[in-house]
């Protein structure tokens, strides 16, 4: 056999075993009798103790008196406890978005301090080049560039909310110049009834120029009369059918042939209100990023539509933070982040405060609720949207709603104002001045033909909302005040402005091509 280890003094060392685990019988069974004794010993002194097991609570008996009432106000007890907890919820998060601004200023100043101003200003250079796009003083420029270059500037409104879809900043900015005429463009009849479409055609042509329009979409329209027959193929590099495109390409081709020059024609509004989708469908194809998401265009982008005519697109108009919680929810770019979530769900309260809450049950088609949290709760256990352990997740429902109302998903309708009032920058004369040049006689007739040619949901499907009235804008870009959360974007000094400004107005505008097949789907 093998030899095994050799010791020190040169002998065989024998290997050392395990000790064995096993026991005797009566070795085993002597412990487990021990442990049997342990356990009864246990079992006494608890008995003597006694056991403190937590009572059931019994519930009211059904024989007593007033029992619904009781239940109703425990039910109210509960209620009141959760909007308790999701107030504070609410507000420790205010608290938490209000230091980090804090913090972001204090950094900021600390590195201004730091930093001398020639090498600040190298910096700002650098950095102002690589200004993230999303910011509101980058809207600003990109819309101070179309309102400059243009010779006739649309303003899109919303045919479900025109009057918070006017910005009366812009207007004014417009009607201050004389070689400028301003169009107002109603987008989205399809989601308006019919009478309420006519009241307001008739209110808005009284102080401008005003279209009925539907933009093309990509997808299949259930509201369109003219449908594609089952053997064609769908072509989805082109848009499909609109109304009110010919109407509004024949306004602007007599103008450009009165002024005996090419023009450009500015598009401009606030978010969603369907500027892309508008350009797309005057063009004949997607020339121009469309989709349900706020401020997917981000500069500014010229598209030829025929020899005598160019059309400029522009990013959103930025909506001023005094305005009110309805107008900055529907006009405004939320964001709807972490830091952001706290003005969703103010938005959506506002929303349903100024909507008939009979309507919004029917529309949705959910059990009356007493607060905006148990809306977005029922919303979200009826249509499936749960976090972990069942729990109804109202923090995406409330994005989701948001992005419904302010889409081409919800019908909903408001009454324009019973007495025509004018605004301030806007005279008798002016108006006149703005009408001029215009076939208003053929512009109402081919309203009418485009009213006709469309249907509408009822009176009675269509939420009836009450509008904030005119929503104030920023139009110049050393007015804008950036927030620190705002598109995750720190802005950096106000000295850099005039450097930034000298830069831009050396850039020249670029044209797009005709054909732009790489552009992305509306979802």
């Amino acid at each position: 056999g093998a030899a095994g280890p050799r010791g020190a003094d040169g002998g065989t060392v024998a290997e050392l075993k395990k000790a064995s685990k096993r026991l005797s019988c009566h070795k085993r069974y002597k412990i487990q009798k021990k442990i049997r004794e342990h356990h009864r010993k246990l079992r006494k002194e608890a008995k003597k103790r006694g056991r403190k097991r937590p009572r059931k609570d019994p519930g009211i008996p059904s024989a007593a008196p007033f029992k619904e009432e009781l239940l109703r106000e425990a039910e109210q007890r509960k209620q009141r406890l959760e909007e308790l907890k999701q107030k504070q919820k609410l507000d420790r998060r205010k608290e938490l978005e209000k230091k980090r601004k804090l913090d972001a200023k204090k950094n900021a100043a600390k590195i201004e301090n730091a930093e001398g101003k020639e090498s600040s200003r190298k910096s700002g250079a650098k950095t102002n080049k690589l200004l993230d796009k999303n910011s509101s003083k980058s809207f600003c420029r990109e819309l101070e560039k179309v309102i400059e270059a243009s010779d006739v500037i649309l303003e899109v409104l919303d045919a479900r909310d025109p009057l918070g879809c006017r910005c009366p900043q812009l207007e004014q900015a417009v009607c201050s110049r004389q070689d400028k005429k301003l169009l107002l463009v109603l987008n989205k009849i399809d989601l308006v009834p019919k009478e309420n479409l006519e009241k307001w055609l008739n209110y808005l042509k009284n102080e401008f120029p005003t279209v009925a329009f539907k933009s093309a979409t990509l997808l299949k329209d259930r509201n369109m009369e003219k449908v594609t027959k089952r053997s064609a193929r769908i072509d989805l590099s082109k848009n499909t059918e609109c109304f009110g495109s010919e109407c509004l390409l024949k306004l602007l081709q007599e103008h450009y042939k009165t002024q005996n020059k090419a023009i450009q024609v500015g598009v401009v509004g606030f978010p969603n209100v369907g500027k892309s989708s508008i350009i797309n469908s005057l063009k004949g194809a997607r020339a121009c990023n469309v989709g349900p998401a706020r401020g997917v265009t981000k500069s500014m982008q010229v598209v030829p539509v025929d020899k005598q005519m160019k059309i400029l697109d522009s990013p959103s108009i930025v909506a001023d933070p005094s305005n009110s919680t309805l107008a900055l929810a529907m006009r405004s770019i939320i964001d709807t982040g972490e830091s952001g979530l706290a003005d969703v769900f103010e938005g959506i309260d506002a929303i349903i405060s100024h909507c008939s809450k009979q309507q919004v049950i029917l529309f949705y088609s959910i059990p009356d609720f007493r607060s905006t949290e148990e809306f977005l709760t029922l919303l979200a256990q009826k249509r499936g949207m749960l976090k972990k352990g069942g729990l109804p997740d109202t923090e995406n429902m409330a994005k989701l709603l948001l992005c419904d109302w302010t889409g081409a998903k919800i019908s909903y309708h408001s009454q324009p104002p019973e007495q025509q009032r004018l605004p301030p920058y806007l005279t008798e004369d002016k108006i006149a001045e703005m009408q001029k040049g215009f076939n208003l006689k053929k512009l109402e007739e081919e309203n009418t033909s485009t009213v006709k040619a469309l249907k509408y949901p009822n009176l009675a499907s269509s939420i009836t909302f009450q509008s904030a009235g005119m929503t104030n804008g920023t139009i110049e870009e050393n007015k804008v005040v950036e927030k620190a959360s705002e598109h995750r974007n720190l802005e950096t000094d106000e000295e850099d402005e005039e450097e930034e400004e000298e830069e831009d107005e050396e850039e020249n505008f670029t044209e797009s091509d005709d054909d732009q097949d790489n552009m992305e789907e509306e979802e």
